[in-house]
């Protein structure tokens, strides 16, 4: 499945009948499993319906870094990504991407 950054949106926890999906590198995850975590209240409810890259690479809560962007992150940050997504590939599963 496909998705824009506006679709995604619809996938943020708002919406009890839909998942929620966040986004790590362009590929969405279904989330749900994790929904006090993602789901309105939870700690990182602010990743929900979006691509979380940025911020998981800076470890940041920021919304100005829960983006897709990578550009200008350290190698550091970038392995810390990297470490996000691994956690995320054997936890969640893939539902799409981000185009």
């Amino acid at each position: 499945m496909e998705f824009t950054d506006e679709k995604l949106k619809e996938f943020n926890g708002s919406d009890a009948s839909k998942p929620i999906y966040v986004a790590v590198k362009g590929r969405v995850f279904d989330v749900s499993a994790g929904k006090s975590f993602y789901g309105p209240g939870g700690a990182y409810c602010m990743f929900a319906g979006k691509d979380a890259s940025r911020a998981l690479g800076k470890m940041s809560k920021n919304e100005e870094d829960v983006c897709g962007s990578l550009d200008g992150l350290s190698e550091k940050e970038m392995e810390v990504l990297n470490d996000w997504e691994k956690k995320f590939e054997a936890k969640y599963t893939v539902v799409g991407r981000i185009v």
